[in-house]
């Protein structure tokens, strides 16, 4: 049984967590709200938010975890050309925190083959931009002048 976490209910253990058996591998807990303070323990415990809207906040943990250390990762060959491309042409720009806001609803509203709607709902947007404005959560931004394409990134 996943519990229902009250306002200041600590998350249960991770061991507590569906398992690989179950209908929601790395279920741990849910609760009635998303809040900053809340996205920061779960992420201090490798637990994250990932729900729909008129569900209540599910709250996971999966094992394995994919974890990635700076030191592991390596730039592949045609992000590093992207990279060169963008770095060396004044029709792009690279920004870093100017509309964080705006990353989120563009990672709300790209669509994805094969998925329906988005987990990034509108409480999710409020609580990481507020998480932003205490320096807690950040994006880089790149797009394109004349095309006015983006790319965004957030994380926090």
């Amino acid at each position: 049984m996943v519990p229902l976490l009250r306002e200041h209910d600590p998350f249960p253990p991770v061991t507590q967590a569906l398992g690989a058996d179950s209908v929601a591998p790395g279920l741990l807990a849910m609760t009635e709200r998303v809040t900053p303070q809340r996205i920061l323990e779960a992420y201090r415990l490798g637990i994250f938010p990932w729900y729909s809207a008129g569900q209540p906040v599910l709250w996971w943990s999966p094992d394995p975890r994919m974890v990635l250390h700076p030191v592991d990762f390596r730039v592949s060959v045609n992000l590093r050309k992207f990279i060169r491309q963008v770095l060396h042409d004044d029709d792009w720009a690279i920004q870093v925190d100017k509309d964080f806001s705006a990353v989120m609803q563009s990672c709300a509203e790209t669509p994805r083959p094969g998925q329906h709607g988005t987990w990034i709902t509108h409480s999710m947007i409020a609580a990481y931009s507020s998480l932003h404005r205490q320096n807690q959560a950040h994006s880089i931004e790149v797009w394109h002048k004349k095309k006015g394409w983006r790319v965004y990134m957030a994380w926090q």
